[in-house]
């Protein structure tokens, strides 16, 4: 019921904002059309919905249209007109999907969507009263909740049409963690998550906290990820006593971006990445020449095992946060995985991949596999119970190579969005200075 009561809020705001220029009357009328229609909307599809399933995809752009349409009424009071508007809208919508061609697709069905309004409307065809505007001087126009609401549902339609293959998928719903093994489920219990996010998981957790931890690594041995593809006795020293003593060495990292996705990034690292203190990855050399600094901060139970290793990267001079990963292991049907979660507000972002041994005694840990563990998930985690709400995102892949060469430690870690890759860190790794733990091994 708490779904239905939601989408009947977002209907009545949408519904005010559709009918607001036709007066007041009207907008308190669209108001409760709108919060009975799309309530109804998620009610329905709910009522016959399987467990594993996500809401139907006609409930589900209808309520992206309703999302839209107040946005598009704010544009309207500033004076932007519809085919901007419809624009925007549609490449907003685009951008969320990610893929190029649909980041192509949205501002285009956007632009289509106004300027097919705007000439049915000039050329005096029967457009619903819903879209009869307000006078400008020249007639009337579209309103921008409309055109934004149309843009948006245009694109939804036409997206549904020609990319059938699904971006994200629900696996399970109000679960417990041991129901889902390949999810971390720690989420930020604020809507920052930042460097002092394992300070403040110990408060929720209870365990003892201790920053910077000297000589320690993300996983506690390599021998925990044994299994038909990957012998860890046939693994470098110097790649192992990486994994197990990681704080031992300095990282160098060469971000290297391809073209096409850098203005998409840099609006999600304006918006999102930065304001979050998560996943903020440096986009150029010049930005890393400032040095990255690397720490392990953990959680400690009672029993004296440690539970928690956060491995945290910011860059040296602000602590301005690039990353805030949880590094877990686990076993699963003779198997050993790595799972390295990263928290957001009331959720968790998951990348679990698999152990294959490379050529020269390397490590690759990959997320695409044949196997039922790895992949991505997002998962939200429920305040009250910690029951988790987990969808695989199924576009999203990524591949870490780690080896040694020629006595110098490299990675190539890899990533790809719908097959297309789109960017490639770098890493070399060396000893810090003055650091001679493994001469004491």
């Amino acid at each position: 019921m708490q779904q239905v009561g939601v989408a009947a809020a977002i209907g009545g705001l949408a519904g005010a904002a559709l009918t607001a220029h036709r007066g007041g009357r009207a907008a308190i009328a669209g108001a409760l059309a709108g919060a009975v229609g799309l309530g109804a909307a998620e009610a329905v599809p709910r009522g016959t919905q399987r467990p594993g399933e996500i809401p139907a995809l006609w409930s589900r752009i209808l309520m992206s249209g309703a999302l839209a349409a107040p946005l598009g009424w704010a544009a309207d009071r500033v004076g932007v007109g519809p085919v901007p508007v419809a624009t925007a809208a549609g490449a907003a919508a685009g951008a969320l999907g990610l893929r190029p061609q649909k980041v192509a697709l949205g501002p285009a069905v956007g632009a289509a969507v106004g300027v097919g309004l705007g000439l049915a409307r000039r050329r005096g065809r029967r457009v619903p009263e819903a879209v009869a505007g307000v006078a400008d001087g020249r007639g009337r126009r579209v309103p921008g909740a409309v055109a934004a609401a149309a843009a948006v549902v245009g694109y939804r339609t036409a997206s549904a049409v020609l990319f059938r293959d699904p971006q994200v998928s629900l696996l399970a719903e109000r679960v417990h963690p041991e129901d889902v093994p390949f999810v971390v489920p720690l989420a930020s219990q604020t809507r920052y998550v930042g460097t002092g996010y394992v300070r403040s998981l110990a408060a929720v957790l209870g365990g003892t906290y201790t920053p910077d931890v000297k000589d320690i690594g993300i996983v506690a041995s390599l021998d925990e990820l044994a299994g038909p593809s990957f012998d860890p006795a046939g693994v470098d020293p110097l790649v192992r006593e990486f994994y197990e003593h990681t704080t031992r060495f300095a990282l160098d990292i060469v971000p290297e971006w391809r073209a096409w996705v850098r203005p998409g990034f840099l609006l999600y690292r304006t918006l999102l990445a930065r304001p979050l203190g998560q996943a903020n990855v440096p986009m150029s050399q010049r930005e890393v020449q400032r040095g990255v600094r690397s720490r392990i901060d953990t959680i400690t139970g009672v029993d004296g095992t440690v539970a928690v290793r956060g491995w945290i990267r910011s860059l040296a001079d602000t602590d301005e946060p690039i990353y805030v990963g949880i590094y877990t292991t686990y076993r699963h049907e003779g198997r050993g995985y790595v799972s390295v979660g990263f928290p957001l507000p009331q959720a968790s972002f998951t990348a679990t991949l698999a152990p294959s041994a490379r050529e020269g005694g390397g490590l690759v840990l990959n997320s695409r596999s044949e196997l039922d563990q790895p992949g991505h998930y997002l998962t939200y985690i429920d305040p009250q119970t910690a029951e988790l709400t987990t969808a695989a995102v199924r576009g999203f892949a990524e591949r870490l190579d780690v080896h040694a060469d020629g006595g110098v430690l490299r990675a190539e870690h890899a990533f790809w969005v719908f097959g297309i890759p789109f960017l490639v860190l770098r890493y070399r790794m060396h000893r810090k200075a003055g650091d001679h733990s493994s001469e004491r091994r």
